[in-house]
């Protein structure tokens, strides 16, 4: 919904005390999970190394792994990044608020707690006007990765946020259902005179960040530690999660599975009749369908008590590209635990 709009502006003027405690609650060291278009976040006061070292610590997450630090507009960029590249300020201009997190070279504000000891800060404006509203009223940035045990299923819902965190979340922000459903992309600005590199995929295509820029970007997978998300192994379920291209072959492998006495499910973009004893999953026709269901997919597989999902992804085109890399460290994430 518009930020502008006026049942927006109403909402917000409802939930007002709501969002008065949220800030207390950050001023004070405490965490709040916040909703943002992509998933929610786990939000603690980025210029805070004690409160990030709590975020850190109810999220099972390694200190070195870097977190994106949520600010309210553009104007925030001088107190956190050193240097604005025109890329990366034609970028923020035309994308923010939105899914995309720019690596910027950081300033003394981005404490060792916020970067991983790098000497770059992730930045973003979420495109939700419950955690802009938040982020006015606090007046400064706000960290936030995803609000879920640290290499689990990001949550999409309050319920989700709930499920994983309990009591170690001082305060739940009631957004409802994530409309992106990935997490941002993210591309890194940080070398002077050097083409922006996307670190990783996410809500925000390739396709349109080079439409932006009227040039080519590359894309890597070299990490971990460059950007949050980027461990071979993440997003991952209880149930093991096998990846298949091909649709019959996602079949038989479904089907060996139950043969084998293992509870097995099939995700597939459309409706499908699902072989005997399989549970069928559908993830949506698009692949922007598919990305906004596939965490609570996931997360079905293991309400389902599912001991394997055989997955059948999206085409590597357009959004289909970050669910492609988040079932790819699903399934690597699965397998190792």
């Amino acid at each position: 919904m518009p930020e502008g709009d006026a049942s927006t502006r109403a909402d917000l003027d409802a939930r007002a005390g709501e969002i008065e405690s949220a800030v207390r609650i950050l001023r004070a060291g405490g965490l709040v999970a916040i909703p943002t278009e992509t998933v929610y976040g786990l939000a603690a006061d980025a210029s805070n190394p004690a409160a990030l070292r709590r975020l850190y610590e109810v999220k099972g997450r390694p200190l070195g792994h870097p977190v994106i630090v949520h600010i309210a507009g553009i104007e925030a960029l001088p107190h956190w990044a050193a240097r604005v590249s025109e890329d990366a300020r034609r970028l923020a201009e035309t994308c923010w608020p939105g899914p995309l997190t720019l690596v910027l070279p950081r300033t003394s504000a981005a404490v060792d707690e916020v970067t991983g000891g790098l000497d770059t800060v992730g930045l973003r404006v979420p495109n939700h006007p419950l955690a802009l509203a938040l982020l006015r009223a606090f007046e400064g940035g706000l960290a936030a990765p995803s609000a879920n045990r640290f290499g689990r299923v990001s949550p999409t819902t309050a319920e989700d946020v709930r499920a994983d965190l309990g009591s170690d979340v001082d305060l739940v922000l009631d957004g409802g259902p994530c409309g992106v459903g990935v997490e941002s992309t993210i591309v890194d600005c940080s070398e002077e005179g050097a083409p922006p590199v996307i670190l990783r995929p996410g809500g925000l295509t390739a396709e349109r960040i080079e439409a932006i820029l009227g040039h080519p970007v590359r894309q890597t997978s070299e990490g971990p530690s460059r950007a949050p998300g980027m461990l071979p192994a993440h997003y991952a379920p209880h149930a093991r999660v096998l990846v298949v291209e091909d649709l019959e072959a996602a079949r038989a492998e479904a089907t060996a599975r139950v043969a084998a006495g293992e509870r097995a499910g099939l995700l597939t973009a459309a409706a499908m009749t699902a072989p005997s004893g399989v549970m069928a999953l559908v993830a949506g026709a698009t692949a922007e369908a598919y990305a906004t269901t596939l965490y609570d997919r996931l997360r079905e597989a293991d309400r389902l008590g599912l001991d394997v999902l055989v997955v059948v992804p999206p085409a590597a085109v357009g959004v289909g590209v970050a669910v492609r890399d988040r079932l790819a460290r699903a399934a690597a994430g699965s397998a190792r635990g």
